[in-house]
């Protein structure tokens, strides 16, 4: 399905099914945004009220974390997006 990260193969290489039809848009990355930063606020909020720890502490843990959990999101998210676009036959509106 992909031709790199996020790139999309212009079509599939088993059934030849084009890939131009499908848009998700900001879609990922919204949710991409909305899932790590409930996961990582709920994280660090918890961290804060048990261990106290000071700032530094914070950043060398949330920094790598929101960095690893978007790169995974976003792709994940996208997929999901474009499977259920084709699942549910979702294209651009059409008048007439």
């Amino acid at each position: 399905m992909f031709d790199g990260y996020i790139a999309l193969n212009k079509q599939c290489p088993a059934c030849a099914l084009d890939y131009a039809m499908f848009d998700a848009g900001d879609g990922p990355a919204v949710f991409g945004i909305l899932i790590v930063g409930a996961i990582v606020c709920a994280l660090a909020l918890w961290v804060e009220f048990s261990f106290l720890p000071p700032i530094w502490v914070h950043a060398v843990l949330w920094i790598p974390l929101i960095t690893i959990l978007t790169a995974i999101f976003l792709r994940l998210s996208k997929s999901a997006l474009l499977v259920l676009q084709y699942r549910h036959k979702a294209g651009e509106g059409r008048l007439g």
